[in-house]
């Protein structure tokens, strides 16, 4: 069981982040200042040190000269966000802004627990797992656990697998699209982890987070009287990430002055503070993600069409969950199994139902979604098997099938059932005109049967074509 030191200062907080991490299965230890934890504990003896960065006396900084190399997470408010780039630069492995999210901090905690359990002894083996299995022209295996770190073995995610490789080494700038909650963070830090400057920090940015107002002074610094309340001069995230990797998500959110800024960052290599004449060099790597059409945004004036082309070097594409197979119920069976250990639980299963459910529903959330749905799920579970109800989706359990039957068998069955001339009539024109025939006297089950469908297959069919589903009458099933 890790341990843990929280260093903060508000009672409240303290309190309330102890209970959040003891109920995930960690030890807990704690301190209200910097010389009471001295005092008190053998700082370097922990795990792990969480502490906030304004505490009575000394700042939580000092800390990471005491942890002599025990990770340090720094907490800071979101009005003082600026400074936790210099705790950064001092050697803070990470940090977060207050209030925090509870699932934001114990994700934070869970993956800077797993790089410090790795080491770089680890990264480093499984660079050169990388670079040997390059040499083998294996470039389409599927990753080993702590070299990508990604779940899954569908044919896209084993083609994002190979260009990962390939990509990592060099410094050339990287795109990653996909739909929201596909995992491009995770691309990100793999890219990040298996490039020649995993040893210097990755920076990650969510673009869409911080106030317009904000961005330019958050990306850039700014100086001493740069704007109102520009008290001190500050250092930006981009030198920040300097050496490093600067991870922009949802970059197509980015205002256009700001993305001025940052052309004159990937064109020279240097940056201006907000209120300086002065430039400064910097050497950061470049990856942003989004999930929106940069071409078409940049085609409408809304993003900048020479930063898009400095960006689209390397263009890597996330597939959405829905499009991998049977990738879904490998992610799913690993959240299920992190989850029971967390929270203290016996290994639990999925009952029947509950499989069917995940394979067949769309997950329009993708894997943020079914995270959520499998964390709800071991919460509210009883016993030794989560139901399918649990999973709080929304799709008809009843009558799932797993095969699905060829195309023409639906126009057999169509023509079958109409009984009428079905040649001058595609395979659409004949479900349609099925659909819409029976469904006001037929349950879903029933038109399916009919049709030599599943009712997923049905359900897709209707979406497709646009004919909405009666909610009521004879065709709602009981």
């Amino acid at each position: 069981m890790a341990h843990i030191l929280i260093v903060e200062d508000e009672t409240i907080i303290r309190s309330a982040l102890r209970r959040l991490l003891e109920r995930n299965q960690y030890q807990v230890s704690e301190a209200g200042s910097v010389q009471e934890a001295q005092e008190r504990y053998s700082i370097p003896s922990f795990d792990m040190i969480v502490s906030d960065l304004r505490l009575p006396g000394a700042p939580g900084t000092e800390l990471i000269k005491l942890a002599q190399g025990t990770p340090v997470l720094i907490m800071t408010s979101y009005a003082s966000l600026r400074s936790a780039v210099d705790s950064m630069k001092m050697g803070a492995v990470d940090y977060i802004a207050k209030p925090f999210d509870h699932d934001e901090m114990l994700q934070a905690v869970a993956r800077i627990l797993k790089d410090r359990q790795e080491g770089r002894g680890a990264s480093a083996e499984a660079r050169g797992n990388t670079r040997a299995a390059g040499e083998r022209g294996n470039g389409n295996a599927a990753p080993a656990e702590g070299e990508i770190g990604i779940i899954g073995s569908c044919p896209p995610m084993l083609e994002l697998y190979s260009k990962i490789r390939k990509v990592a080494p060099t410094d050339s700038n990287v795109l990653i699209q996909g739909e929201s909650g596909t995992g491009k963070e995770l691309v990100a830090r793999a890219l990040h982890n298996l490039s020649k400057r995993t040893k210097a920090p990755l920076i990650s940015v969510n673009c869409a987070a911080i106030p317009e107002t904000l961005i330019e002074s958050e990306l850039f610094g700014h100086e001493k009287g740069a704007f109102t309340g520009a008290s001190a001069g500050r250092a930006g995230l981009v030198e920040a990430a300097d050496g490093g990797t600067l991870f922009l998500d949802e970059i197509g959110e980015l205002p256009l002055e700001a993305q001025a800024r940052l052309l004159r960052v990937l064109q020279e290599g240097e940056i201006r503070r907000v209120g300086s004449v002065q430039s400064q060099k910097v050497d950061v790597r470049l990856i942003a993600a989004t999930h929106r059409d940069l071409k078409m945004l940049a085609k409408t004036g809304q993003f900048r069409e020479d930063l898009y082309y400095r960006l689209h070097v390397i263009s890597l594409k996330l597939p959405p969950l829905r499009e991998r197979g049977s990738d879904v119920m490998e992610i799913a069976r690993a959240f299920l199994a992190r989850q029971c250990s967390q929270m203290g639980r016996a290994p639990l299963s999925f009952s029947h139902e509950a499989e069917q459910a995940i394979r067949h529903y769309p997950w329009p959330g993708n894997v943020r979604e079914l995270e959520n749905a499998i964390e709800r799920a071991v919460i509210l579970s009883e016993g030794q098997e989560i139901p399918a109800d649990l999973l709080g989706i929304d799709i008809e359990l009843d009558d799932l099938e797993d095969d699905f039957v060829d195309e023409t068998e639906v126009r057999n069955a169509v023509a079958a059932n109409n009984h009428e001339p079905t040649e001058d009539l595609s395979l659409e024109d004949y479900f349609q005109h099925f659909v819409l025939e029976h469904q006001d006297h037929m349950t879903e089950t029933e038109l399916a049967r009919k049709l030599g469908i599943s009712r997923k297959c049905l359900w897709e069919r209707r979406q497709r074509l646009g004919i909405p589903r009666r909610k009521s009458g004879a065709s709602a099933d009981s």
